[in-house]
């Protein structure tokens, strides 16, 4: 029999601030706006939706939860990206975890417009 290690507190915390990253729809649709490149707020505004404001408060949460990485960009603009490549590979891991139990949903669209 295997006997599983019990994560330490440190860990546990690590991976809380990941997924408190991840339990937002705002936040999830800003992730998946960010898997074709980097974008400006402006930019990500259009995609999701909202006040920039709104938009610009969970980047901040995104990038304290080491998903995004920002940049200085043209101008007084910010680029935004995904801290990893890796992201994508949760993200596609999250639908096939949502589709076993019965609720299949599309958080990554393939290259040229198709869907997984």
């Amino acid at each position: 029999m295997t006997i599983l290690a019990v994560a330490s507190q440190a860990d546990a915390q690590v991976a809380a601030r990941l997924f408190r990253g991840l339990a937002e729809p705002t936040r999830l649709a800003l992730l998946t706006a960010l898997l074709d490149g980097e974008r400006t707020v402006n930019e990500l505004v259009q995609a999701v939706g909202g006040k920039q404001s709104g938009v610009s408060g969970h980047l901040a949460c995104l990038r304290d939860c080491g998903l995004v990485v920002s940049r200085p960009g043209p101008g007084r603009s910010v680029l935004y990206r995904l801290a990893a490549p890796s992201l994508q590979t949760l993200l596609r891991a999250a639908e096939e975890l949502l589709a076993d139990s019965g609720h299949p949903v599309t958080l990554c669209a393939e290259q040229g417009g198709e869907q997984s």
